[in-house]
């Protein structure tokens, strides 16, 4: 497959990136504690039937520049100590209304840097996660890891805690890439740690990149991309920058240095995707890629493929997602809960009360038919009008009223080959789904076009 810069840039308009529908500015304050509770007691006749977990490990020894994640420079020990405490105070209290005939099929551990703490503090957690919860024996318990804190000896524990999956963040294989982000270099030669974690029985093995980074030119990008192919992982995330340093202060560090044009982003987009796809991997969604004997991969093919907050999964390992900790947001069938982002407040709240929601939703019917619309487009990139219509009760006439949707607003996207339209059902090419968004939009009968609100393909 290979897509041109130039239809890239056609289509390199803002919209929204479909993480969730309703997106989270839809959240508000008026959700309660309350709420949640009955929400999470109407998701155990719901479906998805599995329980996905999220924890939410907001420390960091070195803040790197350019993220814009939920994160607290590094605390003291006690105050880790105290926050590992409210976590399982909140994860007892909260699994006290889960049905417990259902079982867990992923636990998710992201940040801030998870690997920065303890990992005796990871096994607590774990271990009360277990008690409270029946595992499935295919459960999938993956760890967002900084390479640059990681050892072998990290590896071994984590596998005998149980996991099973690790992403490495990268970003950028470059020393003056790293410096100029603030990041440290990787502690090991990273082929080795993948060798090793590989040996360890550790399976859908990821490498974040990030492009559009201070320094970074299409010819040192291409030679992540290279490097990366040569390390083989399972999976490659490629993320773009997008610098906003009135919204993320840390980021006005980085002015000081060159940023690469749109022009040279684009390029390193479509170099990538294109590069990629011919050494073996598979486009998952709009940034992923994965080999073609991988799970995500398999699944992409077989229309199984799905997606939350974690991520891209398959529909065997998803399940409704409650997060645990500070700006921790659920994923119910029915609804959204964030919990309180800042970290002591976070903490006050749990040794209060046991919860910490600060905002949710509660989606409608409507909203349930359009995000799960979306879902199928954005994740297997087709849709069959009828059949979502009778999965969710209603005609087709009320399918089409209620998403508001209307050929016109596919047109073009038509004409390009990027999608195939048959009367009711609609069918996005291998290269329309590089700019998948662009579709799905179509079927968000609340999108209205506004600057500064959407961030671009690119």
């Amino acid at each position: 497959m290979e897509i041109s810069e130039k239809l890239f840039q056609k289509y390199n308009i803002p919209v929204p990136r479909y993480t969730s529908y309703p997106p989270a500015t839809s959240f508000h304050t008026n959700f309660t504690g309350q709420d949640f509770v009955e929400q999470i007691k109407i998701s155990n006749n719901a479906q998805p039937e599995n329980i996905s977990i999220y924890i939410h490990i907001p420390f960091c020894t070195q803040r790197c520049h350019f993220c814009g994640c939920n994160t607290a420079l590094f605390q003291s020990e006690e105050k880790i100590r105290k926050y590992i405490d409210c976590l399982k105070k909140e994860i007892k209290y909260i699994a006290q209304f889960i049905d417990k005939k259902r079982v867990v099929t992923q636990v998710s551990w992201g940040g801030g840097t998870p690997n920065s703490i303890d990992s005796g503090y990871v096994k607590e957690v774990m271990d009360v996660l277990k008690s409270e919860f029946a595992f499935a024996d295919f459960a999938e318990i993956a760890m967002e890891c900084s390479p640059a804190y990681l050892d072998f000896e990290d590896v071994d524990t984590l596998a005998a805690i149980g996991f099973n999956r690790i992403s490495l963040g990268i970003q950028d294989f470059h020393i003056d890439v790293l410096d100029a982000i603030n990041r440290k270099a990787p502690k090991h030669d990273v082929g080795e740690m993948l060798a090793y974690m590989k040996n360890k029985g550790f399976k859908g093995l990821n490498l974040d990149l990030v492009y559009g980074l201070p320094l970074q030119t299409p010819a040192s990008f291409e030679e992540n991309i290279q490097q990366t192919i040569e390390l083989q992982p399972d999976r490659i995330a490629t993320f773009s920058y997008a610098h906003i340093p009135w919204f993320n202060s840390a980021q006005k560090f980085m002015d000081k240095y060159t940023f690469p044009s749109p022009e040279e982003k684009l390029q390193m987009l479509v170099h990538s995707i294109n590069y990629l796809t011919k050494n073996g991997y598979e486009v998952i969604g709009m940034d992923h890629f994965a080999k073609q004997d991988d799970e995500l991969a398999i699944a992409k093919r077989s229309k199984k493929l799905h997606r939350n907050f974690q991520g891209y999964n398959t529909r065997k390992t998803t399940g409704q997602v409650y997060a645990f900790g500070a700006s921790g947001i659920s994923q119910l069938n029915g609804c959204f809960a964030q919990n309180i982002k800042q970290l002591d407040q976070y903490m006050n709240a749990i040794e209060t009360t046991s919860m910490a929601v600060e905002r949710g939703y509660i989606l409608s019917k409507e909203d349930i038919l359009i995000r799960d619309t979306i879902n199928e487009i954005m994740c297997n990139g087709t849709i069959d009008f009828v059949e979502i219509a009778e999965n969710h009760a209603c005609s087709l006439a009320e399918f089409l009223a209620i998403t508001k949707f209307d050929i016109s607003k596919i047109a073009t996207l038509i004409e390009d080959k990027l999608v195939e339209f048959t009367g009711a059902a609609l069918r996005v090419t291998d290269a329309g789904m590089l700019v998948v968004r662009n579709v799905a939009v179509a079927f968000d009968p609340n999108f209205v076009p506004a600057a500064n609100k959407y961030s671009t393909t690119i």
